[in-house]
């Protein structure tokens, strides 16, 4: 399987069909630097997360947030919610601090050893990057508004994409599977991907029904994320909305 192809169909990339997006392998340009601009590199091409997410009333905010090549900012973030969860329970009793927070123009850290998105692997040995893809895609199905026409045009859209049957087949069971957060748990390999799964999940959606609320909440428990972090991880989907609004 050819995970780029599959990852520039749900994110965004230059598709045949498509402008705009990142035209140098994932390498955002042209809408400013720092956090915000990594995270917009490919939203102009909006790719399936995009039929996705644009469906809904709001627009979809959190959807914009991760692009192709944001992937990587997924493992960034989760990295700097998780140091800064660690920070906190070292300093445990003496007086507690907030969690420190990174303006949007900031550069966006630079994951280490136990969250590089790109080349891990999860508990079946595949690229940890399809196990992203697939929990974004079952957060932003989590509250049951995608209805059969989403599902025809998304369907009508792989069709006529350039891909594979195996790229195809893939993108049919990912966007036809329920949004189940058990299943997703369950292909977590280490604490890390747990983090990195809850965070690109929340970055997929504005979780402003309860119906998403409830999805975050059950995906965190089936996560088993340790105490508080989920608190960590929220803040950073959250500031990350607030840089590309």
């Amino acid at each position: 399987m050819d995970v780029n192809k599959i990852l520039e169909s749900v994110l965004g990339s230059q598709l045949p069909g498509q402008t705009g997006g990142s035209g140098d392998g994932g390498q955002p340009g042209g809408r400013g630097g720092g956090l915000a601009g990594s995270l917009l590199g490919g939203a102009a091409a909006g790719g399936l997360m995009g039929m996705l997410t644009g469906s809904k009333k709001k627009g979809g905010l959190g959807g914009k947030v991760i692009t192709y090549g944001g992937l990587a900012v997924v493992g960034g973030l989760a990295y700097k919610a998780y140091r800064d969860w660690q920070a906190k329970n070292a300093a445990a009793p003496a007086q507690a601090q907030a969690p420190a927070q990174i303006p949007a123009s900031a550069p966006t850290p630079i994951a280490p050893a136990g969250f590089d998105v790109e080349n891990d692997r999860d508990a079946a040995g595949d690229d940890f990057r399809l196990i992203l893809v697939r929990a974004m895609i079952a957060a932003a199905q989590s509250d049951d508004h995608i209805y059969q026409d989403e599902h025809r045009r998304i369907r009508e859209q792989v069709k006529e994409w350039d891909l594979g049957p195996t790229e195809k087949a893939a993108l049919y069971d990912y966007f036809s599977d329920p949004a189940d957060a058990a299943t997703i748990a369950r292909l977590a390999r280490t604490d890390e991907q747990r983090a990195e799964i809850y965070l690109a999940s929340a970055l997929s959606i504005d979780p402003d029904t309860p119906q998403e609320q409830a999805y975050l909440q059950s995906l965190a428990d089936r996560l088993g994320l340790p105490e508080g972090l989920r608190g960590y991880l929220d803040a950073e989907a959250e500031a990350a909305r607030l840089g590309v609004d």
